[in-house]
């Protein structure tokens, strides 16, 4: 066995080798580039020609260097930056190369206990970029609104009197036509009615009356410098925002004729108000390969449901586990708190473990945690889930009460 450390840049990849004693037996950077990845796989392949024989250890499980030595049959080990962070010595240099070194000694310590890296079928991987980058596209609309907010604050505060929810297209048409308080003031109700239509508002007419009224109460005004300014920056955070939201609507659009292509969509649907968004999440997280967990706690462990014990002295508590797929862990996270709005047993669960001193997070974690075992069991049997059958394993396995 050979055990390749690889430290990857965008630049360059440093590469140091180990053989089956331990023993360093090469080292060479290459470049990230095609004749570089090139000539890294025929450096690793001039220590054996068997590709079986090589285990590549890096600390990203993504990208196109992973993309490359899995279409070239190299078995492929991700591990934690914060495993390596442990090898370090006293001193604590740090460089490529020493990066490379210790996650070569890790693979050969620790191969046991590493996962090996399994490509995920065409249609997960799609799935898990297309859901991930959408998460991203929410993200940027949540800056954009907090800057358009903190931007109506200085001069247009009736704005968001007018408008719960600034995300809405109809919120957006209204800024873009009245960009100041001073124009909103000038219009009609004819004329608001009309921007509200366009923008879908429910009852326009009846909204827009209200609006005017509103518009014409006594309020704050900024200087002229300060509306000028002002309503520029408005005008074009609204703008990005129309492009985000129009985008994240076609994403929202692919995700969900992907998903339903996929012939486990059936089993992640049945779940409990995971709907069109969290249904296709747990599916590309979780993936479609049935021999890649040994069982429901190595999914508790890689998904960071399950804790991570801690002992000192007398001191004994369970922590949150950090090293774990954290897009996986938020999206279980949010599949627990919509389960209690629904799942009486859930809202139970939930409700105990707050009344036994946990937090809010502890308490979906663990509910989380129980919940990774009814997916592993339906995932593994291919059936949708089932509350009934849910309750009748719970009474199965509840312990039985001593006969008084």
């Amino acid at each position: 066995m050979w055990y390749v450390g690889l430290d990857w840049a965008d630049t360059h990849h440093d590469v140091d080798v180990l053989d089956e004693a331990g023993k360093h037996v090469g080292a060479r950077r290459f470049s990230h580039s095609q004749e570089g990845l090139h000539d890294l796989k025929q450096f690793l392949l001039s220590f054996t020609s068997q590709p079986e024989e090589l285990a590549c250890i890096l600390e990203t499980n993504h990208g196109l260097l992973i993309a490359f030595l899995l279409s070239a049959g190299l078995p492929v080990y991700p591990v934690n930056p914060k495993t390596i962070n442990g090898l370090r010595k006293v001193a604590g240099g740090k460089t490529d190369r020493i990066d490379a070194r210790l996650l070569a000694k890790a693979g050969y310590f620790n191969l046991a206990e590493l996962h090996r890296l399994e490509p995920d079928s065409p249609t997960v991987q799609e799935l898990k970029m297309l859901t991930r980058d959408q998460d991203a596209l929410v993200q940027m609309q949540t800056r954009l609104v907090n800057q358009l907010t903190a931007c109506l604050k200085e001069y247009y505060l009736v704005a968001l009197k007018l408008f719960s929810k600034l995300q809405q297209p109809s919120t957006l048409r209204f800024l873009q036509a009245y960009p100041t308080p001073q124009a909103a003031q000038c219009a009609s109700v004819e004329e608001i009615t009309a921007t509200l239509r366009l923008g879908t508002f429910p009852n326009p007419a009846q909204a827009a009356a209200s609006m005017v009224e509103e518009l014409h109460h006594p309020q704050l005004v900024a200087s002229e410098v300060t509306v000028r300014a002002k309503s520029r920056l408005m005008l074009s955070l609204v703008k990005q925002l129309l492009v985000v939201i129009e985008d994240l609507a076609s994403y929202e659009k692919a995700i969900q004729t992907l998903f339903l292509t996929h012939k486990d969509h059936a089993i992640w649907s049945s779940l409990p108000r995971a709907g069109k968004r969290l249904a296709p999440r747990l599916l590309a997280e979780w993936g479609d390969d049935r021999t890649r967990y040994a069982d429901a706690n190595s999914v508790q462990e890689l998904a960071g449901t399950a804790p991570v014990p801690y002992q000192s002295g007398n001191y004994a508590k369970a922590h949150k586990r950090f090293a774990c797929v954290k897009p996986w862990r938020n999206d279980l996270y949010q599949f627990a708190w919509q389960s209690t709005l629904s799942e009486p047993w859930a809202a139970s669960y939930y409700q105990r473990k707050l009344a036994e001193g946990k937090t809010h997070s502890m308490a979906l974690r663990a509910l989380a945690n129980i919940w990774v075992r009814i997916m592993y069991r339906m995932w593994m049997s291919e059936t949708c889930y089932q509350a009934e059958t849910f309750e009748a394993a719970k009474l199965a396995h509840a312990p039985r009460q001593r006969a008084a």
